[in-house]
């Protein structure tokens, strides 16, 4: 009985070192390619906006890539993707398109989703106001949050490449965790 007990917890701890380090390969693959304006259209992922009416770092670090991006590639248009959490005084879509307004990028180049929960519906909802014939895009979002969003937009028929925003070191130990749990969901799931 002792033997089979650890047996199972060999197997066991084996089986995560083996989850953790292709889950990281695959973080570490999903800030490829890089984008380089060829795409006409670029999805910007939210985060969470602080009761105070303030960007989280992560969405800090988000806009301020997106705002670089959008400056260098004038003609490109940007879906700002978030919806309003409990806790949010407005939705993620909302806060995201106030700051790239006052950042000086012309309203007419952002289009807010803003009834998303997720990262797939953040994808799934920005997909449905992309014109019919489009089918490639930029995906914006934290470093560690790319590979999923990629994947998932390949589920939802959608070529992309990315700019990845940097992710804050207070909290890069705990997303990166969490990431990998909501990777491995993605690949069960599909969503």
């Amino acid at each position: 009985m002792k033997k089979r007990m650890l047996t199972a917890t060999g197997v066991i701890v084996a089986g995560g070192i083996a989850m953790f380090i292709w889950t990281g390969m695959i973080l570490d693959k999903g800030s490829e390619p890089q984008a380089d304006g060829t795409n006409d259209y670029a999805i910007l992922l939210g985060a969470k906006v602080k009761e105070n009416g303030e960007p989280s770092l992560s969405l800090r670090y988000r806009l301020e890539a997106a705002r670089e991006y959008l400056e260098q590639h004038p003609d490109v248009k940007i879906i700002v993707s978030g919806g309003q959490g409990a806790e949010e005084p407005m939705s993620e879509a909302e806060f995201m398109f106030s700051y790239l307004v006052e950042a000086g990028i012309a309203e007419d180049r952002i289009i807010r989703e803003a009834k998303s929960t997720s990262t797939y519906e953040n994808i799934l909802y920005s997909k449905k106001l992309l014109p019919s014939e489009v089918s490639k895009v930029t995906i914006i979002s934290s470093d560690f949050h790319l590979a999923r969003a990629q994947y998932l937009a390949r589920e939802l028929e959608l070529e992309t490449d990315v700019v990845q925003a940097e992710t804050p070191k207070s909290v890069r130990a705990k997303l990166q965790i969490r990431e990998r749990a909501a990777l491995v969901k993605a690949y069960i799931l599909g969503r």
